[in-house]
């Protein structure tokens, strides 16, 4: 099986966030999420021990691709979503990009 490129999985990842409402994030894994910002696509742990919260947000390029790829790809052919409230409110108080 050939494995997907990081950006690659951003980029489709992206197109299907764009179409989901504020505050729905796709569930990777049981303790990773992304959710589309406005901008961008953000990255994020879940808690271990409460995983409907955030613990912190990552760079999906610091993480080693090969260990992740497969389950991120099984993700794209099963999607899963879930609303996060804490999601919401981080989307609200982020300030604003300049172009």
């Amino acid at each position: 099986m050939e494995t997907m490129a990081p950006e690659a999985f951003r980029n489709d990842l992206g197109m299907l966030l764009r179409d989901v409402s504020r505050g729905v994030a796709a569930r990777l894994t049981p303790f990773v999420v992304a959710w589309w910002d406005g901008n961008e696509v953000v990255f994020a742990f879940l808690r271990e021990d409460d995983p409907q919260r955030l613990e912190e947000a990552f760079n999906l390029d610091d993480l080693l691709w090969d260990e992740w790829s497969a389950e991120f790809a099984g993700w794209l052919r099963a999607p899963r979503f879930d609303r996060f409230a804490e999601i919401e409110n981080w989307i609200v108080v982020s300030p604003p990009r300049e172009a």
